[in-house]
């Protein structure tokens, strides 16, 4: 015959054994739910993403457009400015180095 503790232990192991059969199963279901609702999330990061860089792209166009324009017609001062200081240095290396 079984004794009083004896029967408190098997009935112990058997939640035990119940609690762990329904915690993994509730574990597998809600892995498909925790899956899918990270596939949505990172939908969600990405389409917020694009936007953003979006918006970045149509503001740096703006500042280069108006850096073209604030610069406008000294741009080709400045770049033949820039081909004759070459063109002079050149000149002037050769003349050290032949003479």
């Amino acid at each position: 015959m079984t004794t009083n503790g004896e029967s408190k232990f098997s009935y112990l192991l058997i939640g035990l054994g119940l609690g762990a059969i329904g915690g993994l199963m509730s574990v597998l279901l809600a892995r498909k739910e925790t899956r899918e609702l990270l596939r949505e999330r990172g939908r969600n990061s990405l389409d917020y993403l694009n936007e953003q860089a979006g918006k970045l792209r149509e503001s740096a166009d703006e500042i280069v457009k108006k850096g073209k324009e604030f610069i406008g017609p000294h741009f080709d001062s400045v770049k033949s400015d820039s081909v004759a200081q070459k063109q002079a240095f050149r000149e002037e290396r050769r003349e050290n180095l032949g003479g």
